[in-house]
């Protein structure tokens, strides 16, 4: 039986990278195996907090500026 799960595009990039000519369900099962977690695959607490608020809103200042260069030059 198989069950059908959503993850981000980043997520999936990270999974894709890491399966080669294995299943997702090898990559993240052989990662649960080894007595990982998902949050190692999908890269969640990657930072401490400090740094992921860090990065999250130079994230969105850069997301801001491709908006206003796009609105810039179709206008």
């Amino acid at each position: 039986m198989s069950k059908n799960i959503t993850v981000s595009d980043e997520v999936y990039r990270r999974l894709k990278r890491e399966k080669g000519d294995r299943s997702f369900s090898e990559v993240i099962e052989a990662k649960l195996d080894s007595s990982g977690t998902l949050a190692e695959i999908s890269g969640q607490q990657m930072f401490d907090t400090e740094t992921a608020d860090h990065v999250n809103d130079e994230i969105e200042s850069l997301s801001r500026g491709t908006v206003e260069r796009i609105t810039d030059e179709t206008a």
